[in-house]
């Protein structure tokens, strides 16, 4: 009976072996489902509007997985929605953190320090971001914007246009080109690039406002009152001297 006895024994003990193996993956999977629905909640809840709720149930995706690179940077961004700059900039850190090539997240930065008016910042972060990822779109674009204030147009269009091979249905980066043309001089080819925004986007009230200043400036003042006139009925406020000086030409 003694090996009848031992069979019952390492037999149970296999059953417990196995038991136990299977209630830590259970574990595990119950886990991540855990992660993935308050992660979703938070989500939801941010698209909502409800802040703070997404705030909650990011920091509970958190509790559970404090590694989670992608509940650091919504968490950031939800903080940066509330205006909490401080928290916001600490979580895309702590995304970093945890994954040096988030480009995401240094694009992220580059915003919350831009908000800030720390340009110097915002301007290695989106560099950072094109690093890591050289087709992100809002990075050249950003970084265009950045460029252009400091007066370097032909690096600011050099990123523009770069938007514009990334997404050739991309308005803004026509419109952006359009403003550094007019501003080196080119005033066909900045017209040119206007219009363009507008085939993309009709009712793009600064494009079209834009164009009503550079054709008063041709003295073609037919596209000029119109593209005046529909620049302010999209919620532009016209210069009242343009107005006034097309009220002569209607």
């Amino acid at each position: 009976m003694k090996p009848l006895k031992t069979f019952f024994i390492w037999f149970s003990i296999s059953l417990l072996i196995l038991s136990c193996a299977s209630g830590t993956k259970s574990g595990k999977k119950d886990k991540t489902l855990r992660v993935e629905d308050h992660f979703q909640r938070a989500f939801e809840a941010a698209e909502r509007g409800n802040l703070e709720e997404a705030v909650k149930e990011y920091q509970e995706v958190l509790k559970l997985d404090s590694k989670h690179a992608k509940a650091h940077l919504n968490l950031g961004a939800a903080y940066g929605r509330q205006g909490k700059w401080n928290k916001e900039i600490s979580e895309y850190k702590k995304a970093i953190d945890l994954d040096p090539n988030f480009a995401e997240a240094y694009f992220n930065l580059g915003v919350a320090y831009n908000d800030r008016g720390d340009l110097k910042e915002a301007m290695a972060h989106y560099q950072k971001a094109l690093q890591i990822n050289p087709r992100h779109l809002e990075a050249h674009n950003n970084l265009g914007n950045l460029l252009y204030r400091e007066g370097k147009l032909d690096e600011a269009l050099s990123e523009y246009q770069r938007t514009i091979e990334i997404k050739p249905d991309y308005a803004r980066g026509y419109y952006n080109s359009g403003n550094v043309l007019r501003k080196k001089g080119k005033r066909e080819e900045a017209i040119a690039s206007f219009q363009r925004a507008l085939e993309i986007h009709p009712k793009y009230a600064e494009a079209h406002y834009q164009l009503a200043l550079l054709y008063y400036e041709k003295r073609e003042y037919l596209p000029a009152i119109q593209h005046a006139d529909q620049a302010g009925k999209l919620g532009i406020v016209v210069d009242p001297q343009l107005l006034e000086r097309l009220k002569l030409h209607r």
